[in-house]
């Protein structure tokens, strides 16, 4: 199985448990893996072989700039349910980071690596 990864995708949105957090965006950095057969892809060297990275970022930000969810848990399983489900991917990991989130830490978040039922 290959790996397509993007890594850094900034969104803001709303997200944690404070009422600060219920009403200020907070920025979210986004790290994902996909496990995805590039071989058709680098045969026919035609994008629609493969998976689009850019259509990935556009959907997931659409769906992750409105959403108000009270836990990163709750985000990052929502995001790779919407991947899996939309880019026909039979595995990705998620790493969600809410840097800042902590004072004393450099970064905090989640890791998450679902598949296909």
């Amino acid at each position: 199985m290959d790996i397509i990864f993007l890594k850094g995708l900034k969104i803001d949105a709303i997200i944690g448990i404070y009422d600060w957090e219920r009403i200020q965006k907070q920025t979210l950095i986004l790290d994902f893996e996909l496990g995805y057969n590039i071989r058709k892809a680098s045969q026919t060297d035609n994008i629609e072989d493969t998976l689009d990275y850019k259509a990935l970022t556009q959907q997931v930000t659409a769906f992750v700039e409105p959403s108000q969810f009270l836990l990163v848990e709750t985000l990052a399983e929502e995001i790779c349910a919407l991947i899996l489900k939309e880019f026909n991917t039979p595995w990705v990991k998620l790493t969600l980071n809410k840097k800042g989130a902590i004072s004393m830490a450099q970064d905090v978040g989640i890791i998450i690596e679902r598949g296909q039922k």
